[in-house]
């Protein structure tokens, strides 16, 4: 079983949403289906989301996630590592297997990098670990949707050689074959070709696409680009600039590459 969140004085606090009328389920800012075998932590969840805008469904174990995501499509998943008998782990693998890309927030009490980069690699988008804030597990969802349904500026369609990125219908292309990222993926490989040649420090990245400082560590970047790369394969026009960060290219692998931003100081 997993603990539920602290009792301090702020998850005291984001535990008692403001006053007034919950949304309908489903409406509002979406449907978040939360997966949680804990009923109090669930109920924190609910309480919490809905406060925020959105609809909120909860099933407590595995199997009844995979078929709440098939019968109700919801916009997000917040998901369970530690569920009993199907973990949230093998759930997420079996929706990416079948093409669900729902986005997915992972909710875990290990405290095991292992668990959490496993979880990346198999498609979640962000994750969060217990003992947590209500506010900022809502402050997560609330950017990975704004991942997936993204704000564009500028042109609608970013070429790099036979890869495609709409910004609009939100879908990547090589050679006119269609290649599924997450919502993190996806943000992260727009983010860079807005920019060819630019170089961006891991730090930086995890400010400008994940929405904040770099407390989930500079390997959460490297997962989300290695990820990006292996769906892209020769395509990928990511490339890494050693003891900097990464940049994409538009132009030749060996043109040279613009300076890294000032940062106001040396980069890591």
């Amino acid at each position: 079983m997993s603990p539920a969140p602290t009792a301090g004085p702020d998850h005291g606090s984001a535990a008692t949403p403001a006053s007034g009328p919950a949304p309908d389920p489903g409406r509002g800012r979406g449907l978040v289906l939360v997966v949680e075998d804990e009923p109090a932590i669930a109920d924190v969840l609910r309480l919490n989301l809905r406060a925020a805008g959105y609809g909120v469904e909860v099933v407590g174990d595995g199997a009844s996630a995979l078929e709440a995501t098939r019968d109700l499509r919801p916009s997000a998943v917040v998901l369970d590592i530690g569920l009993p008998v199907l973990d949230g782990i093998e759930v997420c693998r079996r929706l990416r297997g079948r093409g669900d890309w729902t986005p997915v927030l992972f909710v875990t009490a290990r405290d095991d990098e292992v668990d959490r980069i496993v979880g990346l690699e198999l498609g979640a988008d962000d994750y969060i670990t217990k003992p947590f804030s209500p506010r900022e597990l809502v402050a997560r969802l609330g950017g990975v949707l704004r991942r997936t349904r993204g704000d564009v500026s500028g042109p609608e369609v970013l070429r790099a050689g036979g890869l495609s990125v709409d910004l609009t219908r939100h879908e990547v292309s090589v050679d006119g074959r269609e290649i599924a990222l997450t919502a993190t993926e996806f943000d992260l490989l727009a983010h860079l070709l807005r920019r060819p040649g630019v170089v961006f420090t891991r730090e930086q990245l995890l400010s400008d696409v994940w929405g904040y400082a770099a407390t989930a560590g500079a390997r959460t970047v490297d997962v989300h680009v290695a990820q990006v790369r292996a769906k892209l394969g020769p395509a990928s026009p990511i490339r890494t600039v050693r003891s900097v960060g990464y940049a994409a290219e538009r132009a030749p692998r060996d043109a040279p590459l613009a300076a890294p931003r000032d940062l106001g100081g040396p980069p890591p």
